[in-house]
């Protein structure tokens, strides 16, 4: 027991620290390529370079399964891993790297350093936090994960977490896996703030312009688009691929494919109103009051994202069965699964949108005899929506995609997008399992294209 739970820890860290490690190094490079170098369609290739945020992780893995059946273990897990969660890193780097000072950087080059020393000396302290919070994200985003590491082989604590309860409904070793997890999961996110109060603060002043890359752009092209096209093209094509097969077309069973969706949109609906209306009251008092216990009530909020999905589902299923079991197996305490992992997404998008309503507008309407409920509720709410819609849009995408919570939570005779798409690669019936993840990521555009909508009218307004 003692041999086998220290396995799967190391087998947990190792990966998540390769993976942070490879993320950090890629997502820098991307990200300096993005900011310091000239290149044509520069704002394309921000864009195609986030597009693998929008790819699950473990429909990334089906992806290349289709293509390459025998991929397993370790270092399959790591390269397909790391072209996911590259861009957590690079998309928060590239904007530290747009507010950089750029002149250390120039009295370091003309001291004599090159420019990789001259960069490490002056620009990664002023963009180190943006890359740390990156680091942060693609950590946990490893230690959380179960459908990639289940589908390429490769034995981590959530892996081992299911298996427990899954196979032999051994809840005591679950637990102790889970609670493992948990303690990583928190030495992690202790790790990642008290490097934030070791950076000290450098005041930008201007940034570096821009150099023409020469002959060298076809390199620089090749590495921005390393990621999307081995987290999103490759697994896209195998998709496409298995679905266009006579035989898989053939064999689609429409009226469950039909099931998936409804029950996939309901939930994720669900928890997205929940979870707005959750985080509503957070927010506006974050947005609005200072304080310790503001502080707290909002790290409070916050603590869903340091907790992994197959750890909060299991909680969830030792709560239910012991306190309501008339709630067991039910919607209920899935979509309160979905809401302590996804609101914490809200809680940033709403604060901001809430932040950014003067409070002198409030104070006019409340002049005006309205009462401060309905000076709430008419002015600064609906100036607030974009950002409220964006939270609810962020919690509806993560609840689409999200995997081992679902597996253990839902409701008997219920299989969302995501499950269906598990269960059937779990057996290496790759084509059954192409009409659901093509369902999956036509579903998931919808709310990322109403995103983008969101923010570029808030940013026309």
């Amino acid at each position: 027991m003692r041999q086998r739970v220290l396995q799967l820890t190391v087998n947990t860290v190792l990966l998540a620290a390769a993976v942070t490690l490879s993320c950090l190094v890629l997502g820098t490079v991307c990200a300096w390529i993005l900011t310091r170098i000239r290149l044509p369609f520069q704002r394309t290739l921000l864009l195609v370079s986030a597009l693998p945020l929008a790819v699950p992780s473990y429909l990334a893995a089906y992806g290349w399964l289709v293509w390459f059946p025998h991929l397993n273990g370790f270092w399959a897990s790591w390269f397909v891993m790391t072209m996911v969660c590259t861009p957590y890193v690079t998309l928060p780097v590239a904007a530290a790297l747009r507010g950089a000072s750029a002149d250390l950087e120039s009295v370091a080059r003309t001291l004599g350093r090159g420019p990789l020393r001259a960069f490490a000396a002056a620009t990664w302290p002023q963009i180190r936090p943006a890359a740390i919070a990156g680091a942060l994200l693609v950590c946990l985003y490893s230690l959380s994960d179960f459908g990639l590491v289940s589908m390429l082989r490769f034995q981590t604590l959530t892996w081992g977490i299911n298996a427990a309860y899954g196979a032999s409904f051994d809840r005591n070793q679950a637990a102790l896996l889970a609670l493992v997890l948990v303690v990583l999961a928190l030495v992690v996110v202790a790790g990642e703030r008290h490097s934030r109060r070791q950076v000290s603060s450098v005041p930008g002043r201007s940034t570096m312009p821009a150099r023409a890359p020469g002959r060298t752009w076809p390199v620089y092209v090749t590495v921005l688009l390393a990621a999307p096209l081995a987290g999103v093209v490759v697994p896209v094509v195998g998709l496409l691929t298995r679905l266009l097969e006579a035989e898989t077309l053939r064999a689609i069973d429409v009226p469950r494919l039909v099931e998936a969706i409804g029950a996939t949109l309901g939930l994720a609906l669900a928890a997205a109103v929940i979870a707005v209306l959750v985080a509503l009251p957070i927010a506006a008092l974050a947005a609005r009051y200072r304080g310790r216990l503001v502080a707290v009530i909002e790290a409070v909020g916050f603590l869903g994202h340091a907790l992994p999905g197959i750890v909060v589902g299991l909680s969830l299923v030792f709560f239910a069965l012991a306190a309501v079991p008339m709630f067991y197996q039910t919607s209920l305490v899935l979509v309160f699964a979905y809401v302590v992992l996804f609101m914490p997404r809200a809680i940033g998008s709403v604060r901001s949108g809430i932040a950014a309503v003067p409070t002198s507008l409030g104070d006019v309407s409340r002049m005006l005899g309205l009462s401060p409920f309905q000076a709430w509720w008419r002015v600064t709410a609906r100036l607030a929506l974009p950002g409220i819609a964006i939270g609810a849009l962020l919690v509806a995408i993560s609840a689409m995609k999200e995997l081992p919570a679902t597996l253990l939570l839902r409701p008997t005779g219920i299989s969302t997008l995501a499950t269906e798409l598990w269960s059937r690669t779990a057996l290496f019936e790759f084509g059954a399992a192409a009409p659901y993840a093509a369902a999956l990521v036509l579903v998931a555009m919808v709310p990322a294209v109403l995103l983008s909508g969101i923010r570029g009218t808030a940013r026309e307004n």
